[in-house]
């Protein structure tokens, strides 16, 4: 299987609990991706084989920029057709980003089957265009106008450590006791600066439980800067970046956070949160990712522009204060949770990696 996954982050996770899971059927998977890619680094680490195609986005305004784009999309094409052929590859997995739809048009010049995976709840520009060559498109919601067999509703993957992850091994990873009350701070990968602001307004004097702050590692200085000479205490535990993120939210009996792909973590593990939506998202899903376990009752939705340390402070103290809304709120998200998304999703592409190699015997004989 080649999984095609580029741009952001975002992206790369959940094809990465894809790739878990296709290993864990015993199927070979490779990535594309691009060079300098946020997150090419995880795929390494994970022992994944990875091809690079030069490609860049499209801006959003008519820019020459984008002219170059669209030429490097052209040429990339045959490239990716080169590395199909190469890696021998049964299915094309387009996992989102701009890389996605080169990838996808590869695969169906070459009679792959292909299945694009929509993380976000809008249909981004790469899988809106690529969607007509794939077989099946994964959603992590339902989408108006996208029904029918070839689109089918899976939820966003998570890796098998989010569904791993428990309140008493988080709680020992993190050193925090069992019946100490914990608050999970966290921006998403690249940080947030509201939400790091706000949460050194509150809590910067010292907070009155363990704080995991995890202001992100291009702005975990900028945030040291801001406690100034003010010492926190030794229950804020201030950091960058976290290599083990799902133990710190089951460690936590609040998280607050963005709304990116984060949401389906906090679903699958059951924890309450306060959502801080990015307000420049492409189509403002993040705004809806929160809205969906808002009104499941797994959430509060705080808008950006309402994130100041004395509301954050007021928030988190009248949730913590009230334990039997926290229990039902966790509940709450586990309920609409979907930990089973990169084992349904793999079952598809198994399936359609098995219908090809059938073909292939037919046209043989």
């Amino acid at each position: 299987m080649v999984i095609a996954a580029g741009g952001t982050a975002g992206h790369v996770m959940p094809a990465l609990a894809l790739a878990e899971a296709l290993r864990g059927r015993g199927a070979e998977v490779s990535f594309v991706g691009v060079p300098a890619r946020v997150g090419s680094d995880l795929v390494e680490a994970a022992g994944y084989p990875e091809d690079r195609v030069a490609l860049r986005g499209l801006e959003r305004r008519i820019t020459p920029r984008n002219l170059l784009a669209l030429w490097q999309a052209a040429v990339a094409v045959p490239r990716m057709i080169a590395i199909l052929r190469r890696r021998e590859a049964a299915v094309v997995v387009g996992a989102g980003g701009y890389v996605a739809g080169p990838a996808a048009i590869a695969g169906w010049i070459t009679r792959r089957p292909v299945l694009l995976m929509e993380a976000d709840s809008r249909l981004g520009v790469a899988n809106r265009l690529a969607a007509p060559l794939a077989r099946r498109v994964a959603l992590a919601f339902p989408l108006p106008g996208r029904g029918g067999r070839r689109y089918v509703v899976t939820g966003r993957p998570v890796s098998a450590a989010v569904r791993r992850a428990t309140r008493t091994a988080g709680r020992r990873a993190f050193g925090v006791g069992p019946d100490e009350t914990c608050v999970l701070v966290a921006g998403g990968s690249q940080g947030a600066r509201s939400l790091n602001v706000a949460a050194v307004d509150a809590f910067g004097d010292g907070p009155p439980f363990a704080l995991i702050h995890v202001a992100g590692p291009r702005q975990v200085d900028e945030v040291r800067g801001m406690l100034g000479g003010r010492d926190p205490g030794p229950r804020y535990r201030l950091v960058g970046y976290l290599d083990n993120f799902p133990e710190a939210v089951a460690a936590a009996d609040l998280v607050v956070s963005r709304s990116g792909g984060t949401v389906f973590e906090l679903a699958a593990i059951g924890r309450a949160s306060v959502l801080v939506p990015y307000p420049h998202a492409t189509g403002d899903h993040q705004t809806t990712n929160a809205r969906w376990l808002a009104e499941a009752g797994a959430a509060v939705l705080l808008p950006d522009e309402e994130c100041s340390g004395r509301h954050l402070r007021e928030l988190v103290g009248a949730l913590l204060a009230d334990r039997r809304r926290l229990e039902h709120m966790g509940e709450a998200a586990r309920a609409v949770g979907r930990p089973d998304a990169a084992d349904h999703i793999a079952g598809m592409v198994v399936e359609l990696a098995t219908r090809r190699r059938g073909r292939r015997r037919r046209r043989r004989r």
